[in-house]
């Protein structure tokens, strides 16, 4: 005589409502990490590689580095037009928006953005710069005398 085991057909429910329902969270949250994480899986490129790849990045967003080109700054109507250099390689950039204060020509900057042609769109400008702090006048700062003996 074969025996079969039976079970009650609401465990059965239950434990796939249970799988469904993890499964839905697992989406969801696979998803929320993917979006997440979107700025820092944006490529990096200097401008000179990026000029080389060009082709190959189309129209997609990435961050491009290079030093801002002296006498090339101009700010017209809330946008930015100004050349990057990196290794001899020139690339126009066309930024929307204002420029940080630590925006000058001669300074290492990361932008995100595209390519528009030869033009890189700018929509982000991140300025790189030392971690030491320099005081402009020094002499104007006085240390308190130690308290401890």
């Amino acid at each position: 005589m074969a025996v079969t085991e039976q079970r009650a057909p609401g465990r059965t429910q239950g434990r796939r409502r249970t799988i469904v329902v993890g499964l839905i969270v697992l989406a969801a949250l696979g998803l929320l990490v993917v979006r997440g994480l979107g700025n820092a899986t944006l490529y990096f490129r200097t401008a000179d590689e990026a000029v080389a790849q060009k082709q190959q990045l189309g129209d997609r967003q990435f961050r491009i580095e290079g030093n801002v080109v002296a006498g090339t700054v101009r700010e017209a109507g809330g946008s930015t037009a100004f050349t990057i250099e990196s290794k001899g390689v020139v690339v126009p950039v066309n930024h929307q928006g204002d420029p940080p204060e630590l925006f000058k020509p001669g300074i290492p900057v990361v932008l995100e953005g595209h390519f528009q042609g030869d033009t890189f769109a700018s929509d982000r400008i991140m300025v790189k710069h030392s971690e030491d702090y320099v005081a402009k006048h020094p002499s104007r700062v006085t240390v308190p005398p130690s308290t401890v003996p």
